[in-house]
């Protein structure tokens, strides 16, 4: 082998391995921002999931054990999730969600179903059921 020869593949060792380098160093830098990322959404998560068990708790007059039995989670891990929760911060979630619970909901103008219109047309002489003002049921006709 010439020294030519032997040059060349010391170059393109090196060159292999500074390649090599920099694809670890792009691979470590991709995933400590991923990871940054994701540190992040948990902390937004967390978070978020304190701040609902407050609201739902100040919604319930803080009856931790009905909410508790409501949603399957020990009442003790409900209370400890919401006690770092601002009582003020707790009214303004609850009166955003009351804000967005009155605002009206877009209505999309319903297109007639083709395949349906034999169905219905089958079924509408059948009388629909009726409650009368004491809450029991009475037939149409």
């Amino acid at each position: 082998m010439s020294a030519a020869e032997l040059r060349r593949r010391v170059r393109a060792a090196e060159a292999l391995k500074a390649k090599t380098r920099e694809m670890a160093a792009t691979n470590a830098l991709t995933a400590r921002e991923a990871a940054v990322k994701a540190a992040k959404a948990k902390e937004e998560a967390d978070a978020s999931a304190r701040e609902a068990a407050a609201v739902v708790l100040r919604l319930f007059d803080n009856d931790a054990e009905l909410v508790s039995e409501l949603l399957g989670v020990p009442a003790e891990e409900l209370e400890r999730e919401a006690k770092p929760v601002t009582a003020a911060r707790a009214k303004e979630i609850i009166e955003s969600l009351r804000a967005r619970a009155e605002r009206p909901r877009p209505t999309r103008p319903r297109k007639p179903r083709a395949d349906g219109t034999d169905a219905a047309s089958s079924t509408s002489h059948i009388p629909a059921p009726v409650i009368t003002a004491d809450g029991s049921r009475a037939d149409a006709a």
